[in-house]
C-alpha cells in the first residue's frame, strides 16, 4: 500500500508512491470542505496519470476520483476541458461522497454519500495507491471564536471584506467566509480592499472598495501542460491573457514553473504585485 495526503513533507513520498505504482486501484480524493486550490486534489491525478501513461503503467491502471463536491471544477468553461484530461486518464469519478474512514492493512477506504442520490450510501473500496486531501477549516482559536459564520469562518461581507457584525473588523485570506478557494491569487486582489476600506473606516467612511471574488487556479493536467483558470464569484472567467485560457498550454505551464514562483516571493509578498 502507499498512502500520501497533501502535506508539504509528504510531496517526496507521494512521488515515491506514484513511481513505485506498477498498477492496481489508484484512489484521489477531494474533501467537502474548502481547500487552498479548488483544483489542487485532481492536479495531483493528472500528473500522476501523465506518469503512469508514459512509463506503461497506465493500462493496468484503475484511476479513481472521490470528491465531496457535486462537479469536477465549478466554472464550465475549464471543466470541459478537465472532463477531456479525464477521458484520456481513463479516470473513473464519484461526487458527494465524504471519506469516514482508511482500513491501512487492509487498504481499504470507507466512503460515505450525501448527494441527492446516493445519500447514506456506503462504499469500500481496496485500493494499492490512495491520495488524500485531509478536510481544512481555519485555526481553533478562530472557529471557536464568536466573529465565525456557522461553517466556521470568519463572517465577513463578500465585497467590502468588513464583518458583518463588527465594523472595525476586516478578513481575507484562510480565514475569510468567503465562497471561492482560499489562493494567493485571491489574496493578492483582497489585500488592497482590505487596505482601502480600512483606511476609509478609520477615517469616518464607509468602505469604498469593492472585491469581486477573483481567484486563480493554475491546473496542471499533465507534464508541460497547463488550464490557467481565473474566475469570479459568479464563476465568470477574468482572465489576464489575450487567448483562451480554457486550453491545455505548454506557455502556461511554464508561466506556473518559472514565472509565478519569482512573482510570489519577489513580488507579492514584498506588496509590488
Amino acid at each position: 500500500m502507499c498512502a500520501a495526503t497533501t502535506l508539504f513533507e509528504s510531496a517526496p513520498y507521494t512521488f515515491e508512491c506514484v513511481k513505485n505504482f506498477k498498477g492496481g486501484k489508484a484512489i484521489f480524493h477531494n474533501p467537502s470542505t474548502p481547500v487552498k486550490c479548488g483544483g489542487a486534489p485532481h492536479k495531483i491525478m493528472y500528473l500522476a496519470t501523465d506518469y503512469f501513461r508514459k512509463h506503461g503503467v497506465l493500462p493496468k491502471a484503475d484511476v479513481q476520483y472521490w470528491s465531496g463536491v457535486g462537479k469536477l471544477f465549478a466554472v464550465p468553461q475549464y471543466e470541459k476541458t478537465l472532463l477531456e484530461v479525464v477521458k484520456r486518464g481513463n479516470i473513473k469519478l464519484n461526487f458527494m461522497y465524504n471519506l469516514t474512514e482508511i482500513d491501512g492493512p487492509n487498504h481499504v477506504a470507507k466512503f460515505v454519500g450525501f448527494g441527492e442520490n446516493n445519500k447514506d450510501q456506503v462504499e469500500e473500496v481496496v485500493f494499492d495507491m490512495i491520495h488524500v486531501t485531509p478536510p481544512q477549516s481555519a485555526p481553533d482559536f478562530v472557529r471557536n471564536s464568536s466573529l465565525v459564520n456557522s461553517a466556521g469562518w470568519v463572517e465577513v461581507d463578500q465585497g467590502t471584506l468588513q464583518h458583518v457584525r463588527h465594523a472595525n473588523i476586516f478578513s481575507l485570506g484562510d480565514v475569510a467566509g468567503l465562497p471561492i478557494s482560499k489562493t494567493g491569487a485571491a489574496i493578492r486582489k483582497q489585500a488592497p480592499v482590505v487596505v482601502q476600506n480600512l483606511l476609509d473606516v478609520i477615517a469616518g467612511r464607509k468602505p469604498s472598495a469593492t472585491y469581486l471574488g477573483y481567484t486563480s487556479c493554475p491546473l496542471v493536467t499533465g507534464y508541460g501542460k497547463l488550464v490557467l483558470a481565473e474566475f469570479d464569484y459568479n464563476n465568470t472567467p477574468m482572465e489576464t491573457f489575450p487567448f483562451d485560457q480554457s486550453k491545455e498550454r505548454w506557455s502556461m505551464y511554464q508561466l506556473k514553473r518559472e514565472v509565478l514562483p519569482r512573482m510570489y516571493w519577489g513580488a507579492i509578498l514584498k506588496g509590488l504585485a
